[in-house]
């Protein structure tokens, strides 16, 4: 078992999902220790106005991701390969174009989590 920290919300309160990856944290986890997955093109940690840039406190459903690897549900929801811990199924919103920019030259590609655009 790994003692690496996993994406699991410390507490309900003031919970976000990570627009690119749909990671759920709380405000604090996404500042203190970025995203578990996607810190390295976003750069969150110690960002406050990142991370309420690139997070969304509005998002629908949750899965709790325990096998990254092997799961089916994982792999509809293209989040196979992340690390292990709580998702969003659906995250509302849209990443700022600027941050998409900052993606695409870091050859990066942003796909909206939010199943609600199509």
């Amino acid at each position: 078992v790994s003692t690496q920290s996993t994406g699991v919300p410390k507490d309900l309160n003031n919970i976000r999902a990570c627009m690119m990856c749909s990671l759920l944290k709380n405000t604090e986890q996404f500042i203190l220790d970025g995203c578990d997955n996607c810190d390295q093109w976003l750069s969150l940690k110690n960002n406050r106005e990142r991370v309420l840039e690139c997070t969304s406190p509005n998002y629908e459903g949750m899965i709790s991701l325990t096998n990254p690897d092997e799961s089916w549900v994982a792999r509809w929801q293209g989040i196979r390969g992340l690390v292990r811990g709580m998702y969003a199924i659906s995250v509302m919103g849209k990443m700022p174009s600027h941050i998409q920019r900052e993606l695409e030259r870091q050859g990066r590609k942003y796909k909206s989590r939010d199943l609600g655009i199509k």
